[in-house]
């Protein structure tokens, strides 16, 4: 069943509130090389307060994707973000550009371990979640910590689609390995998310990035998947729809969101006047925000309305921003 996304997509159902955020707050990494940085926001009010672990894309750190994260931890969430090794504010140049940090990648000799890395950090987030607690003023003993989801985009949307259940293939192909799903996880949201390996990867990714090579077949986890018509990389040999995989190839990701005209940035979702958005359009954010809410709200709270009354709300709309798709609807 397809329904159209309203320019208008109104606001979530309940009232933004205020919101603490503080950073950087460090957690120990023992077998890491420096230890992990996170930024943590939450609602000033409110008690168990369900948790999204957001996994920015390559080069950036825990200070981006502020328009999510701002906007989640308004309407309920504790938003974790962690600043991953690959980030450009870890590289000697205080500024370092997008294609300075690319290149300084591509010469780490860390590069191929890197995935692994990120997906550990995460876990290493879950694991001391007590340490966030007692780290941000007035949140102690206010995390459900039965309520978990993770977001990710691009580089981020593989590392949070491992612990829904995706996998790395090995070299041949032949057969899954290092499965990394984590039962913590309840619910998951991928932004941009790569497609599946093989021959759909172009000669630069199966060469720089193997762990590119992967399959969704494992993912069981409650998934929303969104992508952008216009999204064309240099990491594979297919059009946008490779960004669609996620929903396509997976049995966990219920439902799809094609964003019209939207490119890898979707709008500008990684920070306010970010200079790598290549489609700046504040319409296309706020669909980002308000579906994105609306799905972990109600994959995490199967009696809350909120994603079925957006679907409504978007059907009738007389402008659509893109379509929308769900499984078994």
């Amino acid at each position: 069943m397809s329904k159209s996304i309203a320019t208008d997509l109104g606001g979530a159902s309940s009232a933004p509130v205020p919101v603490i955020s503080v950073s950087p707050v460090t957690l120990a990494a023992p077998d890491r090389e420096t230890d992990l940085q996170v930024r943590v926001s939450a609602p000033v009010s409110g008690s168990q307060l369900p948790i999204i672990v957001l996994a920015h894309g390559f080069g950036s750190s825990l200070d981006g994707y502020a328009p999510l994260a701002q906007f989640w931890a308004a309407h309920g969430f504790v938003v974790i973000q962690p600043t991953f090794l690959d980030s450009r504010t870890l590289l000697p140049a205080a500024k370092a550009s997008h294609g300075e940090a690319i290149q300084a990648y591509l010469n780490d000799p860390r590069k191929l371990l890197m995935w692994r890395t990120r997906v550990r950090d995460v876990q290493r987030i879950l694991d001391q979640l007590p340490v966030l607690e007692e780290a941000v003023p007035g949140l102690l003993g206010r995390l459900d910590q039965s309520r978990i989801a993770v977001a990710g985009h691009s580089f981020g949307a593989q590392t949070a689609g491992l612990l829904l259940g995706a996998r790395v293939l090995g070299a041949d192909g032949s057969s899954l390995r290092e499965d990394w799903f984590d039962p913590r996880v309840k619910a998951g949201v991928l932004l941009s998310a790569a497609g599946r390996g093989g021959a759909d990867l172009s000669s630069f990714a199966a060469e720089h990035f193997p762990h590119l090579n992967q399959s969704y077949a494992e993912l069981r986890t409650p998934t929303l998947v969104v992508a952008g018509d216009a999204d064309r990389s240099p990491l594979t040999l297919r059009g946008p729809d490779w960004f669609t995989d996620a929903y396509t190839l997976s049995p966990g990701a219920t439902c799809l969101v094609t964003l019209f005209e939207g490119k890898h940035m979707l709008g500008g979702i990684s920070g306010y006047l970010v200079t790598e958005t290549t489609d700046e359009n504040p319409a296309r954010v706020a669909a980002v925000q308000q579906l994105t809410w609306a799905y972990l709200r109600s994959a995490l709270y199967p009696e809350d309305p909120a994603w079925p009354t957006a679907c409504v709300a978007f059907e009738g709309a007389p402008q659509p921003l893109g379509q929308l798709v769900c499984k078994g609807s």
